[in-house]
């Protein structure tokens, strides 16, 4: 089928906005609202059991809404339910939502609407494609990675979990770690060993794995920033049918790479919302007063406008019909390097009071971002792991030797 011709880019923007100011109020606006509302910056969720479980299911309730008024699929392929527009318009409306006061929606939000459905579109069946993206892109239910394990991180090719094929099923064994949002997931996206004889990257196959099923244990893991945003999964001689394996036998690597360059471009806007929050502190405790504040904000503020041009960059390229390939590690690496940058320049401004709450607003805060920020330069792909990606596959350098 052929898409549909989309409408400029700023006709759709504005239709955006109209359905926007219909179900959701604008967002204030921080530097000019000092004090007000909430003043958390954390990367990483830090909530009562309770309070987060009503968090996901207000999260759940807007995708719904927003999935059900057709803004859920604007690039995806007509056939298979979209309005086919070019990923630019998908981005536009993310851009425009931003600046409403929708609901917050943790990582596995992302993982669920972002990650898994182009995975499955990809590389799925059509009953696959029919069983999963719907419930996914609308999270009428959950599903998270299990690729890292306590032995295998950035090298994610060297999994040793196990998927040994039993007549018609297949029996995994194994453990997962690090897996965001597993807790409120109903599905996981696994990556296991299904042939050991052959080179580590060739021998993985990927499955569908309901976390319900009979062997599965979901551990929570504690964070230094007191929160339990990841878990480790256990799989003890888990049952599945061959119709829960994505992609052929042998693929897993394949499958693998698509989500995470789906998760490369998706997360580089991470720590966004600390940037007007970051710029109304400065101002709050006069930094241009101070030579060396002055100095270390200015340089902050040139990376966070760096990074911004070179997300217009891949937008230009995604309005010009362009596929996202490699170069997304780019934007992905100066993003983390950026929630680093915010760190060290909360740090030096707030000096005592980052680490002693006085109660005042908008200071003791920023210790849950400080906390957070280091995870970033490993989750999703080290940063040594990105600039691989981009000295190979974008620059054209030598291979890293082995």
């Amino acid at each position: 089928m052929q898409p549909k011709t989309p409408p400029t880019l700023e006709a759709f923007r504005a239709d955006a906005q109209r359905w926007l100011r219909s179900v959701a109020k604008p967002r204030k606006v921080h530097d000019s609202a000092w004090g007000e509302g909430s003043d958390s910056v954390a990367l990483f969720d830090n909530l009562d059991h309770d309070v987060e479980v009503e968090m996901i299911e207000a999260g759940k309730a807007w995708e719904r809404a927003r999935f059900d008024a057709g803004w859920g699929t604007i690039s995806w392929p007509v056939e298979d339910g979209g309005l086919g527009y070019p990923a630019i318009y998908s981005r536009a409306f993310d851009e425009e939502e931003r600046n409403f006061d929708v609901p917050r929606r943790s990582e596995i939000f992302e993982v669920t609407r972002k990650l898994i459905p182009p995975t499955i579109l990809k590389w799925g069946t059509e009953a696959q494609k029919a069983r999963w993206n719907r419930a996914f892109l609308r999270t009428d239910e959950m599903c998270c990675q299990l690729f890292s394990e306590p032995g295998a991180g950035s090298d994610l090719a060297g999994v040793t979990t196990k998927a040994i094929r039993d007549g018609d099923q297949w029996v995994l064994t194994g453990q997962k770690v690090w897996t965001s949002g597993a807790r409120f997931s109903q599905w996981g996206l696994a990556v296991c060993r299904t042939d050991p004889t052959v080179a580590k990257h060739a021998g993985l196959t990927t499955f569908m794995v309901p976390l319900d099923a009979p062997g599965v244990t979901v551990r929570p893991i504690r964070q230094m920033s007191g929160g339990s945003s990841f878990s480790e999964v256990f799989l003890d001689d888990v049952r599945l049918g061959d119709e829960y394996r994505l992609g052929p036998e042998g693929s897993g690597w394949g499958v693998a790479l698509t989500t995470l360059s789906a998760e490369r471009i998706a997360s580089n806007d991470l720590g966004a919302d600390a940037v007007p929050k970051m710029l109304a502190l400065a101002k709050r405790v006069g930094a241009g007063s101070s030579p060396l504040l002055r100095h270390a904000a200015v340089s902050w503020w040139s990376h966070i406008r760096i990074h911004e041009l070179n997300e217009h960059r891949v937008a230009a390229s995604l309005e010009a019909g362009e596929e996202p390939g490699p170069e997304g590690s780019i934007g992905r690496l100066y993003c983390t390097q950026n929630l680093t940058r915010t760190s060290e320049l909360a740090a030096l401004i707030l000096g005592p009071r980052l680490v002693a709450d006085v109660g005042e607003w908008g200071t003791y805060a920023w210790t849950e971002q400080v906390l957070g920020a280091p995870g970033y330069r490993i989750a999703g792909g080290s940063q040594e792991i990105q600039r691989n990606i981009i000295a190979e596959r974008v620059l054209g350098l030598p291979k890293e030797p082995k």
